[in-house]
């Protein structure tokens, strides 16, 4: 299926607010995340999803939106999927705790904007 900007917006949203509720419902902690398979699992699977819509996003809308680092993204996801067995737990601890919670407001303030009145 071929989705639009606005539809990968929406889906890389969804995937945000499903990986946070997952880290906070279950109580993951920084260990958790380093020791166990399928938290890791469980927490990746979202990151891929949301950098693959990302990469795939118009180079317009990217350009319109370049305040939010699509790259880096997207760029997630290919590290995650090619490089997994080196995949740093730590940085994937921060991202969840730092930038995720920022992609979400980011992702609800175009929302808002993209709203016809």
């Amino acid at each position: 299926m071929k989705y639009s900007d606005e539809q990968r917006i929406e889906k890389i949203l969804e995937y945000a607010e499903k990986l946070m509720q997952y880290i906070e419902q279950n109580n993951i902690d920084r260990a958790i995340i380093e020791e166990t398979y399928s938290v890791q699992w469980a927490i990746t699977t979202p990151l891929y999803n949301i950098g693959e819509h990302a990469y795939y996003l118009t180079n317009e809308f990217k350009e319109k939106t370049a305040h939010i680092q699509w790259n880096l993204i997207a760029g997630l996801r290919h590290r995650l999927v090619h490089d997994y067995d080196s995949t740093n737990w730590e940085m994937i601890w921060d991202i969840i705790h730092t930038e995720i919670p920022e992609l979400i407001s980011q992702l609800k303030k175009l929302q808002k904007i993209d709203q016809p009145e």
